[in-house]
């Protein structure tokens, strides 16, 4: 990292985000202890991803995180990579679709409700691309208003987490038994 880390406990209202993390993923993460290094921020970050990642959330679990990965995967954020693909693993994504990740345009392991989804975080994440009428049009098709909102603001936090975490060279912490997915 090219950052040294804060280590985990420190101040006293972060411990139950570390000892959650502990419990999880039997380790306190590096990014975590990075971002605790200004522990207000840490604090929003935290409550800000704990709303987008709720069990309640329109936006279907196994779809967030192959969000997430794909973000990830642009953003050569290879830590976000990491932990986000054992998270789409645990949430019931096949491996062979994991792998298939970075060609889901021509994969046919990808939904249509996926493919919509995917394209429109390309365009957010891509400073290449833009959303435009037409691709808000077929994201709407699957998505209502609250949930496009939510989907955006997904989309915007793992930009914002995994540029973080690649600007700062974080290091993936062996979440994810798979080779990464390529970063076309």
């Amino acid at each position: 990292m090219r950052i040294e880390a804060r280590p985990p406990g420190q101040p006293w209202y972060l411990r139950p985000f570390f000892w959650n993390q502990r419990r999880r993923y039997g380790q306190v993460l590096d990014a975590a202890r990075l971002w605790a290094r200004v522990p207000r921020l840490f604090l929003a970050v935290a409550l800000l991803y704990g709303v987008l990642d709720r069990r309640r959330s329109p936006i279907p679990p196994a779809l967030r995180a192959l969000l997430t990965v794909r973000v990830s995967q642009i953003n050569h954020c290879a830590f976000c990579v990491d932990i986000n693909s054992a998270t789409l693993l645990r949430r019931g994504v096949s491996e062979a679709k994991v792998m298939a990740l970075d060609e889901w345009r021509t994969s046919p392991l990808f939904e249509p409700v996926e493919r919509a989804a995917l394209d429109y975080a390309e365009a957010i994440t891509r400073s290449d691309r833009e959303v435009d009428d037409e691709l808000m049009a077929g994201i709407r098709h699957w998505f209502d208003d609250d949930a496009v909102v939510e989907l955006t603001a997904l989309v915007a936090f793992q930009n914002l987490s995994s540029k973080f975490n690649a600007a700062l060279a974080v290091p993936p912490q062996g979440f994810c038994r798979l080779p990464p997915p390529g970063n076309r």
